[in-house]
């Protein structure tokens, strides 16, 4: 790693939002939980912080590698590069559902005469570019954009306030399902998604500059970013109430569309739209980089900008095909958050912990 390549804590901590934003911003975030998903978002907090402590641990214990070195030191060649070689698959496959969820929105919204192939062409072109620039300057425009999707979210907030629009009595009856039920779908429905999905970042850590900083700089994400997304979703609620926000496909689309300011401030889906694509963008290319980080790891690339290309060619071919309809791409989604995600976000990583733990304590013989 080159001094050009380290990036700063604030750019982590900017990076680090923008990523749990992503499409959690616009969908509707824990399936089943309805009015009280602002609550558990809250409950899913701290397994994050834990979870993402778990990442910060490898990250001291093996300084100078990303994900796929330090599994093949833990568990073998033999083993761990198959199953590096899985993170790469795993890496593309959500960056090209998040590449569809983007393009399903655009279309449904702004462009139902364009293709849908057209506007994935287009994001996917602007992640092949950003990578080849390098990950400083990435992480560089990810501070920029941090401030403008702030931005956005307070001009957005403001004026649903000063519509009228929101009715708090939509958030009662605190835990009206019953506290079991928010804390299911805090664990595992949030708590993978859009936390697990911190797993991207073991590619990230080894090029900041403040290694000693790691822990504190994600922590203060994970709190920042779950009060925003809670406030965001609790506002979601509060104006539409529980029943239209869990059947809605896109809840901050459906309430940013009925904002209407003294007849003079109307039409504020554009922000929405805008909030999308910033936040789909920095996510599926955080995925992309990650794909990217691990295959250059195993197969040792001359010129890592030349990963980029087969990568990003691959996360728009796999969101082209990836289903035929909304609906489809929906239910997917289940096995996703079900099955893909504790696997990889969770199951692998504490695995690794544990034999990690296992080889210090009774010595390093394979």
């Amino acid at each position: 790693m080159t001094k050009k390549q380290a990036i700063s804590p604030t750019q982590l901590f900017s990076m680090m939002i923008l990523f749990e934003f992503g499409t959690a911003l616009v969908l509707p975030i824990g399936l089943g939980s309805g009015a009280n998903a602002w609550l558990s978002i809250l409950l899913a907090m701290p397994g994050a912080m834990i979870l993402y402590v778990l990442f910060t641990y490898f990250e001291k214990q093996f300084p100078s590698m990303i994900l796929s070195g330090y599994t093949q030191k833990i568990i073998g060649v033999y083993l761990g590069w198959p199953v590096s070689f899985l993170y790469i698959l795993f890496f593309i496959y959500i960056s090209a559902r998040n590449l569809r969820e983007a393009g399903d929105l655009l279309i449904s919204a702004s462009y139902d005469q364009t293709p849908i192939a057209v506007v994935q062409a287009i994001m996917i072109t602007a992640v092949i570019y950003v990578l080849c620039k390098g990950i400083n300057a990435f992480f560089r425009l990810g501070e920029i954009y941090f401030l403008i999707i702030v931005s956005i979210g307070i001009l957005s907030h403001a004026a649903i306030l000063a519509s009228g629009t929101l009715d708090l009595r939509n958030l009662l009856p605190v835990m009206g399902k019953g506290w079991m039920t928010t804390l299911k779908n805090a664990y595992p429905n949030i708590f993978m998604f859009p936390f697990g999905e911190l797993v991207c970042f073991t590619t990230v850590l080894p090029y900041l500059k403040q290694k000693q900083l790691s822990k504190k700089t994600g922590l203060l994400a994970i709190l920042a970013s779950s009060l925003m997304l809670s406030l965001t979703h609790a506002m979601e609620v509060a104006v539409v109430g529980g029943d239209v926000y869990s059947r809605a496909t896109f809840p901050l689309f459906t309430v940013i569309t009925i904002v209407d300011v003294a007849e003079f401030m109307q039409r504020l889906d554009s922000f929405v739209i805008l909030a999308l694509i910033i936040g789909v963008f920095f996510k599926m290319t955080v995925y992309a980089f990650a794909a990217a980080s691990v295959a250059n790891d195993l197969f040792r690339f001359k010129e890592h900008s030349l990963i980029a290309y087969p990568v990003g060619i691959i996360i728009f071919l796999v969101s082209i095909i990836l289903a035929w309809s909304v609906p489809e791409h929906n239910a997917e989604g289940f096995t996703v958050l079900y099955v893909v995600l504790p696997v990889f976000c969770l199951i692998i990583p504490v695995l690794l912990f544990i034999v990690h733990l296992f080889r210090k304590r009774f010595g390093h013989s394979t």
